[in-house]
């Protein structure tokens, strides 16, 4: 009986030990719940994988100039729907995160944003230059070839909306072409409605319309591209590197460059953007 008695007491003992350090879950502060909900928020849709944009001294002359192959850089990715008229566009890897939840957002509004032009390396840049520029494909339905023969007169008229091969911010992987190729799309109805919203929004996904309207503020360079957006988190950097060290007489390998020097074609061009997207 006595050794029972001791048995049950010593049950008892254990219990009453184990019922004192039993776990109490530890409180949370208003700063940590703040901090788990930010970075629930920040996370990228469909847990695609975040990417920081590299900094300056991994860019050089050569990627600037578009003289890579971005369906092998390790940097880009290729567009795939619903983001994109085709699968064939490829986009740096941080643009395309920052598109995408601009996509997503856009949708709730009723704005449906398509990707209809993204990176273009040197080569797919000489091609659509070198088509205008021997009139095999029409500028405003005339064959530049015959109708300006002069080469700086020529290189003028086609450098209105298309870069020379080498200038192109298309090059870069941060600038898109949204939805339409015609500044009279986004003037009424939905396109209105589209270029309206990025407008107010684009900006809080880091994107910019570099080719604003000209006017006192931006004399020089391209007409207006209501529908070309670029990513300014890496864009800047790379205007920033054209400005110090990209020079006319580096516009070289296709039809027409020797007009680059002469018409300034790094200041006026190049650099000759939007206020708002230039680094600060």
């Amino acid at each position: 009986m006595i050794y029972h008695l001791g048995l049950i007491f010593n049950n008892l003992l254990v219990l009453a030990l184990l019922a004192g350090c039993q776990y109490q879950p530890k409180e949370t502060t208003a700063e940590q719940s703040a901090a788990t909900a930010l970075a629930s928020a920040n996370q990228p849709i469909e847990s695609a994988p975040t990417y920081a944009a590299p900094p300056q001294p991994e860019f050089t002359i050569a990627y600037l100039m578009g003289k890579f192959d971005p369906t092998t850089h390790p940097d880009f990715v290729k567009i795939m729907p619903p983001y994109a008229d085709n699968t064939s566009r490829y986009l740096r890897r941080d643009a395309y995160d920052a598109f995408r939840q601009m996509h997503a957002d856009a949708l709730k509004d009723g704005v449906r944003l398509t990707i209809i032009s993204a990176t273009r390396n040197f080569e797919a840049q000489k091609a659509i230059w070198e088509a205008k520029w021997t009139g095999a494909r029409l500028v405003d339905d005339e064959d530049l070839s015959q109708t300006l023969p002069e080469p700086r007169r020529r290189a003028l008229k086609i450098l209105e909306y298309s870069s020379m091969p080498g200038t192109s911010r298309h090059h870069w992987g941060t600038d898109i072409d949204i939805n339409n190729l015609n500044d009279a799309h986004f003037l009424s109805g939905e396109g209105k409605k589209t270029y309206d919203w990025l407008r107010t929004h684009a900006h809080r996904y880091g994107y910019c319309q570099p080719y604003s309207p000209k006017d006192r503020e931006r004399p020089q360079g391209y007409n207006e591209e209501k529908w070309h957006w670029s990513y300014m988190p890496v864009s800047a950097v790379l205007t920033e590197l054209a400005r110090t060290q990209l020079q006319d007489d580096m516009i070289t390998g296709f039809k027409g460059a020797e007009a680059a020097h002469s018409i300034g074609v790094v200041a006026k061009y190049v650099l000759g953007i939007n206020k708002a997207c230039l680094p600060e």
